[in-house]
């Protein structure tokens, strides 16, 4: 399914579900954190929740060690039922659905995209892969604040809205395809375009795709998209879901794409979406999902307002935080969930 020289030979290996813990399929199994310092544990959680009105607020912060919710903690009116806005964190979980049919030999990950608009251009060229390591050299500017020049506004609340994919698969080519990363919600819409064409039954068919092969073996029942007018999922920024079902998701990466003895994904396509593809001091992009720079075992979904769901294989952990911060203050609230992650 995958080349070789498309994985990144020193991952983490991802640790396996303890054999004394069921899978949280229905409910998650429950202990109190075993961490290094409590005291501090509960010093950095009021921090990441305490915030100054400028650092915004923090709905959920859920801790899962070694496969057991160990911390879950709510506020600004949030609670355990209270559905919360994936963002950008909608774009691992397309990262899922399209390994979903390349395991099945319906998409060909190194082929050309199947977009018709391309295929009397160079944009025939661009790949899956591309596609998925924000590597198309696609043009698009990714930026969310209004009056400025951008085309994720257009695209999610403007021209674009009705058809998401096409707006993005108009663009031109800026760059060479594979030669040059740039991060841009309409690469996801393409790749939704593209799994609503493939699956079939527009909207309706590709919802029961999500739940039958992915959602609902898993035990995540609150799982919400959003489609656009065309039926595609807008899986660049929409899709609700609580907390714990969020944590959900993480899990299933955390352990190599196995669910209770049955592979829902192969292990080789979480290796995959784990592979650095874009690597500064700063930031670390992978395919559709992230790493962090200073600890590249850890990966995680990121979405606008500092959405995380932080998957650890060395410590068998999962941070699931959620709320609404400001992308110049997020760093405050991530240095504390690292912090908490390196206390167990």
């Amino acid at each position: 399914m995958l080349r070789p020289e498309s994985i990144a030979p020193d991952l983490m290996a991802l640790p396996a579900q303890p054999d004394a813990v069921p899978w949280p399929t229905e409910h998650w199994a429950r202990s109190e954190p075993d961490c290094a310092d409590p005291d501090r544990l509960e010093t950095l959680a009021d921090e990441i929740f305490d915030l100054t009105p400028a650092q915004g607020v923090t709905h959920a912060l859920l801790v899962v060690s070694k496969g057991r919710l160990c911390y879950e903690r709510y506020d600004a009116g949030a609670n355990a039922f209270y559905l919360q806005y994936s963002w950008s964190m909608a774009k691992s979980v397309t990262q899922a659905l399209i390994g979903l049919l390349v395991r099945d030999g319906r998409l060909d990950l190194y082929g050309p995209a199947p977009v018709p608009e391309w295929q009397q251009d160079e944009r025939r060229h661009i790949t899956l892969d591309q596609l998925l390591r924000m590597s198309s050299g696609l043009a698009f500017q990714e930026d969310y604040v209004d009056g400025v020049v951008s085309d994720v506004i257009p695209m999610l609340m403007y021209e674009g809205r009705h058809d998401t994919g096409a707006f993005a698969a108009a663009k031109p080519l800026e760059h060479a395809p594979g030669t040059f990363w740039s991060y841009a919600s309409g690469t996801t819409n393409i790749l939704c375009r593209i799994l609503k064409e493939t699956v079939g039954g527009g909207a309706s068919g590709m919802l029961r795709f999500m739940n039958d092969e992915l959602f609902e073996p898993l035990g995540v029942r609150t799982a919400t998209p959003k489609f656009d007018t065309s039926g595609t999922f807008i899986g660049s920024s929409y899709l609700l879901a609580i907390p714990q079902d969020f944590a959900r998701f993480g899990l299933l990466y955390l352990r190599g794409g196995t669910w209770d003895g049955r592979e829902i994904l192969p292990g080789e396509w979480v290796d995959y979406a784990r592979s650095p593809t874009f690597h500064t001091d700063d930031e670390c992009y992978g395919a559709h999902w992230w790493m962090n720079p200073a600890n590249p075992a850890q990966f995680y979904a990121s979405g606008y307002d500092g959405q995380r769901i932080l998957c650890d294989p060395v410590r068998d952990l999962i941070i699931v935080r959620l709320g609404r911060t400001p992308a110049e203050e997020v760093d405050y609230v991530w240095d504390r969930v690292f912090e908490v992650a390196g206390l167990f």
